[in-house]
């Protein structure tokens, strides 16, 4: 079997993946390794090239170095882009990155991102009027800076000269999808076979597993009242209103909790809302402060304290102390 390109592409070459520092290798592997495969089979090759924003190597998560074909600077012919973020992103945003992306967009590229990429695109201004994802961690921090932009929690969203992925082996999948999409299911699905990935997933498949399998809680009111917890992080929810939606006493309910997860559901869903300020602190740029209100505490001092008796430490301190490297746009301006 041997392919040409076809006539509109799903992803025109060359591919650019940006690599922001502290990106995810994982997601970057599962888009590339696809569209390699697919070029055993191609007349004309998927092609790409790695960038940095200044043509130096650059460090994921983990501290494995990559070294990029070249800076953005020097990348002109493009025809799909693609930001490569994870740990907080709006560090690395500049005047140069946002004159280069709409350089870009007045020549038709193909604008992506993968994980928390979509803050860079959406502070540039190239997502309003978009459906978007990312990782399920960031989704609520992106929806409180961008209210405007509609994100989704699925796996992948291809749309009109925007393509966005949540990360992870979701990158796989948006890969196999484009590769149908531009070349047939035949193709996509042999490529799919050489990953061992032998159920690829829809874009719109859901990120996150089902909580009964997460928690392994099975009785259907206390199934029911975790459900309402996580997903209400932005204030405290009173046992009374739990009580009320799962139609059983108050009692009932804390002596359910007590019995099956060991702890009350107001200590439960502060930890869970805890974790998510941690999760806010460390994979966003927002404040302190902020997090503290997205999070539904009345007061700073009282998530504070909260924060150090969970975490051992200060909010503050604990994102400093976890994620090194340059500091926050605001914090350089007032250096």
């Amino acid at each position: 079997m041997s392919l040409s390109e076809p006539a509109t592409a799903q992803m025109p070459g060359p591919i650019g993946f940006v690599l922001i520092p502290q990106f995810a290798v994982m997601a970057l592997a599962s888009a590339i390794e696809p569209l390699r495969i697919a070029n055993r089979y191609l007349k004309t090759p998927y092609t790409w090239r790695l960038l940095s924003l200044d043509g130096n190597a650059v460090a994921d998560d983990n501290g494995i170095l990559i070294q990029p074909h070249g800076s953005i600077a020097e990348e002109q012919a493009l025809g799909t882009v693609i930001l490569c973020a994870d740990i907080q992103p709006d560090r690395y945003y500049t005047h140069a990155l946002r004159t280069w992306l709409h350089r870009l967009k007045a020549n038709g590229t193909t604008l992506g991102a993968m994980d928390t990429g979509c803050f860079l695109l959406a502070r540039a201004g190239l997502l309003d009027g978009c459906r978007v994802t990312m990782h399920w961690e960031v989704v609520d921090a992106f929806r409180e800076r961008f209210p405007k932009i509609e994100v989704t929690q699925t796996l992948f969203e291809i749309g009109k000269l925007r393509l966005t992925c949540a990360g992870g082996t979701a990158a796989i999948d948006m890969m196999l999808s484009a590769i149908a999409m531009d070349h047939g299911p035949d193709l996509a699905n042999r490529v799919a076979e050489h990953c061992l990935h032998d159920h690829p997933r829809s874009g719109d498949a859901a990120q996150r597993t089902a909580l009964t399998t997460r928690t392994r809680v099975h009785h259907p009111a206390l199934a029911t009242a975790l459900a309402i917890l996580e997903a209400t992080l932005d204030r405290a929810v009173g046992v009374q209103e739990l009580a009320a939606a799962t139609d059983l006493s108050a009692r009932q309910l804390l002596r359910l909790f007590a019995q099956v997860l060991g702890e009350g559901p107001s200590r439960y869903h502060r930890r869970l809302r805890l974790e998510h300020a941690r999760s806010l602190l460390r994979n966003t740029a927002i404040t302190v402060t902020e997090t503290s209100v997205a999070v539904g505490f009345e007061s700073l001092a009282h998530f504070c304290r909260a924060y150090r008796q969970q975490y051992g430490e200060a909010p503050g301190a604990d994102r400093q102390a976890s994620r090194p490297g340059l500091p926050l746009l605001r914090d350089r301006v007032k250096a």
